[in-house]
């Protein structure tokens, strides 16, 4: 299996209010990041089979924004075992339900989206994980076979945005101006 780990988008200050808070939308430029995402994924011919969400607003958005951008036309799935409460033993029992899909997109939330990644990283009686560090729209390929997690790479929003831009092309014809 490919796993794919999405830490969701900018989606503005945190609120003091956790009610408040769960329903928190993706801000303007964590809108446009989801879309140049979108836009890299496409590039590297990347398609997934299954998307799965934490129920908070901004992964939701996040995981519909891509999905929809790279051609996923299936429900996205929600799951507890992505919320900010999540345990890395719901996060495995997800991952268990999800054994039969080759490329599979989760979104989740900060610190427990990086937790889970850098426990697939490390043995079973490993007592210190190593430290990773998923920024808002930062994304990981994890190839999950027989044996334990290999990371295959990390994109961090700031290369994601070059690679936009440089996989782009202008539509108006380059003029000079003399």
């Amino acid at each position: 299996m490919n796993l794919y780990i999405l830490r969701h988008a900018s989606a503005g200050e945190r609120r003091p209010n956790p009610v408040l808070d769960r329903n928190r939308p993706l801000d303007k430029d964590g809108k446009r990041y989801c879309l140049h995402l979108a836009q890299v994924l496409n590039e590297l011919k990347l398609q997934f089979d299954l998307i799965v969400s934490s129920p908070l607003k901004r992964s939701v958005q996040t995981a519909s924004l891509v999905g929809t951008e790279t051609g996923y036309e299936s429900q996205i799935l929600i799951s507890n075992g992505l919320s900010p409460g999540a345990t890395f033993q719901d996060f495995q029992r997800l991952l268990s339900e999800c054994r039969g899909y080759e490329n599979l997109l989760v979104v989740g939330h900060n610190p427990n989206i990086s937790q889970f990644l850098s426990g697939m990283l490390v043995s079973p009686d490993t007592t210190m994980l190593p430290q990773i560090r998923l920024r808002k729209g930062s994304i990981a390929r994890v190839s999950l076979d027989r044996g334990p997690a290999i990371l295959q790479w990390l994109l961090d929003p700031r290369p994601v945005r070059a690679l936009y831009t440089t996989s782009t092309k202008s539509s108006r014809r380059k003029t000079s101006r003399k």
